[in-house]
């Protein structure tokens, strides 16, 4: 850890954190991707008590004290920096829908983070970020992807209550990836979702997922003729249609059309991956047509989001006193 002296405190913090999608299929509580919807964060110290403002997602709904999430992971990181900030104004500026699968709480809780490093004038570690956001949140696929950018694979290491639990690697994703999320007006708790799953798998479905997430890493990385086949999975999807019917009807009808449909995360939003640019997901043949004209409209009760792949994850810019 770098010496309090080396640190410059800041009159303001801004922090800028994308929406994620976890999973993509196969890659179970490994699989994150960032994508370019984001929530955004102004952090102004001062005072002695916590003020939080929300516009957006969750305006009206999330609490505006100590115990907002985004509140709780400042003091989380400011602790963990060995500093302290007695006081503070939080703006919340969110576009990323909450409780739909595509990473609200990861993006509060990695975004509380960065927020701490801002303020303390740390630089930010983005691997200890894992760390410390996976303590918060509990598995790290989308903590990953919204601290690292792009294509993350997520694993866990190490006894968890040490702080030896998470860790990420970011890769690179192939030219022109991006996505189609469907997002519907209703939520599902990711408690509640998570709770359909089975405590035993049989060991076919489990091979057919291994092999499917290694091939997933060959297409969003190079192949992406291949995401059809590769986004195939036995593993949680299937389980927790009886959360979200209709997100599960939406996916097997983007399949049957051809193209490479998932749950997005706990759900319900549902995300199609590819590429825009005349190439099918499918066959990685010129479709003549564009890849999103290719995805359907949204349903009636749902909202279509036509997304890039963020690259480089959460971003800080400090504002220094003085």
């Amino acid at each position: 850890m770098e010496a309090a002296s080396d640190r410059r405190p800041c009159d303001q913090v801004r922090v800028r954190v994308p929406a994620t999608s976890a999973n993509l299929g196969p890659g179970f509580d490994a699989f994150g991707l960032a994508l370019t919807l984001y929530d955004d964060l102004i952090v102004t110290p001062g005072g002695s008590g916590v003020t939080v403002e929300v516009t957006g997602s969750g305006e009206g709904e999330v609490p505006l004290d100590e115990s907002h999430l985004v509140v709780q992971a400042i003091r989380r990181g400011l602790d963990a920096l060995g500093a302290s900030v007695p006081g503070f104004t939080l703006r919340c500026e969110n576009r990323i829908p909450h409780g739909r699968g595509l990473g609200s709480s990861s993006a509060a809780i990695v975004g509380g983070l960065a927020a701490a490093y801002g303020l303390v004038g740390a630089p930010l570690d983005r691997e200890r970020l894992v760390v410390l956001a996976n303590e918060i949140e509990g598995h790290p696929d989308n903590v990953a992807a919204a601290a690292l950018g792009g294509f993350t694979i997520a694993w866990t290491e190490g006894a968890v209550h040490e702080g030896d639990g998470g860790r990420a690697v970011r890769l690179q994703t192939v030219d022109g990836l991006a996505a189609v999320a469907y997002v519907p007006d209703n939520r599902v708790l990711t408690k509640e979702a998570r709770g359909l799953l089975p405590g035993v798998v049989s060991h076919s479905d489990a091979a057919a997922n291994a092999g499917k997430a290694a091939l997933l890493v060959a297409a969003v990385t190079g192949r992406p003729e291949l995401l059809l086949t590769a986004t195939e999975d036995r593993l949680h999807q299937e389980y927790r249609e009886p959360a979200m019917p209709e997100s599960l009807a939406l996916v097997h009808k983007l399949r049957g059309s051809g193209l490479p449909a998932i749950v997005s995360g706990a759900g319900p939003t549902v995300v199609v991956l590819g590429r825009p640019d005349g190439t099918s997901a499918s066959t990685g043949k010129p479709a003549g047509q564009g890849f999103f004209r290719g995805a359907p409209p949204a349903p009636d009760g749902w909202t279509r989001y036509d997304l890039g792949i963020d690259p480089v994850g959460v971003q800080v810019w400090s504002m220094e006193a003085g």
